[in-house]
């Protein structure tokens, strides 16, 4: 199939440093272009793929102090798309930019889907998906759909790295790892006291937003000034598999629905168990007393400390292999491409099961004005 990924342009493809939708694309097109399928890269100039490569800005924006307007770098980004894909005719354009591209994408009757790997509460949100009712989307965890449970989805693909990303570490060196972003709902501040409430040392390796600057300093900062708490900064792959790797676990106690949180199948990858609140889409990742355990409070998570060593680091590897690659990834992408491909003029109903978790299964009817009255009357009265 000849293929479009549209990446954010916030990170390179993949990030230098700290970043999540941007590695899941890199993962994704080269896993992709590795099965055989032709496809173009749409992102920052500083990426690195073996896809084509479309630049729509120089350089990654978060790095760049020059770039002032983050949003007209997207508008230019959405307008190549459509001037490539009138040359070249992609069967499937893969968008990673939420609901940016839906209107160009409705005029022009683009062969498009769209993961949304973001949050979903958020009321603004209702208008846009009640306006483009037919836009197909893609979750990547059965929870993150709870908030629009209505919208056209057409699967749930749970996010995949490569196998030989990172290796199982059989030992760990005793402390506590804590890897991401931090602000609010990430829950530092959480794993800082299971920390000193148990006695155990913590490292954190994690990136500040100018947004979360001032909870850095007023919350996080004044948390440090103890021996047993190492704040390590922002840190790239390359020094991944060392600090996961050589902890005893990775804490993730999480204060709010996480849609996915890739940092969690990294630490699998390296042998690590979890210790993670019961957030999102923590339990379709976390098998309790498998890789990990979900906790609720800060007593539990002392308490389970004290069993990460009857959990098998090899068994934690295991798991990440057998559901958590990006070949099996890239494989329930395929599916879906191929159903749309083959349907380009249609809206995909989701069909609706009996669970409320569930993995939706599409089916293609035919796409007319009643059908796009429909869909919107549906969304009205699910969220009335």
């Amino acid at each position: 199939m000849r293929i479009a990924q549209v990446a954010p342009l916030y990170e390179s493809v993949p990030p230098q440093l700290y970043g999540g939708t941007e590695r899941v694309v890199s993962w994704l097109t080269e896993e992709l272009v590795d099965m055989g399928h032709d496809v173009t890269l749409f992102a920052s100039g500083d990426s690195l793929t073996n896809a084509r490569l479309v630049a729509a800005s120089s350089q990654a924006l978060r790095l760049d102090r020059r770039c002032v307007d983050q949003l007209a770098n997207h508008v230019t980004l959405i307008q190549r798309v459509v001037n490539e894909h009138q040359r070249n005719k992609f069967d499937l354009i893969h968008f990673h930019i939420d609901y940016l591209h839906f209107p160009l994408s409705r005029s022009q009757k683009l062969p498009q889907l769209t993961t949304l790997h973001g949050r979903l509460d958020i009321p603004d949100l209702v208008p846009v998906y009640r306006e483009f009712p037919e836009m197909p989307v893609v979750s990547i965890s059965d929870s993150q759909r709870t908030p629009l449970p209505w919208i056209n989805w057409q699967g749930t693909v749970h996010h995949g790295m490569p196998e030989n990303t990172f290796s199982l570490r059989p030992e760990d060196k005793g402390y506590l790892a804590f890897l991401g972003r931090i602000s609010p709902e990430k829950g530092l501040d959480r794993a800082i006291e299971i920390a000193n409430r148990s006695g155990v040392p913590l490292k954190i390796a994690a990136k500040v937003d100018r947004v979360d600057k001032e909870y850095f300093e007023t919350t996080i900062q004044p948390l440090l000034n103890t021996d047993l708490i190492e704040f390590m900064g922002e840190i790239g792959d390359c020094e991944k598999n060392e600090f996961l790797g050589n902890a005893m676990a990775l804490v993730f106690p999480i204060n709010w629905a996480e849609p996915f949180g890739i940092v969690m199948i990294e630490a699998m990858a390296c042998g690590v168990p979890v210790l993670a609140y019961p957030g999102g889409s923590v339990p379709e990742i976390i098998e309790d007393g498998v890789n990990g355990f979900i906790i609720d409070n800060i007593e539990d998570a002392v308490s389970a400390l004290r069993r990460i060593p009857t959990l098998d680091r090899n068994r934690c590897r295991r798991r990440f292999e057998e559901h958590f690659t990006s070949r099996r990834m890239a494989r329930d992408y395929e599916v879906i491409y191929e159903r749309i491909a083959r349907h380009p003029h249609t809206i995909l109903r989701p069909v609706q099961m009996p669970t409320a978790i569930v993995k939706r299964v599409a089916e293609p009817i035919a796409l007319d004005d009643g059908d796009a009255n429909w869909m919107q009357q549906e969304s009205a009265s699910n969220t009335t």
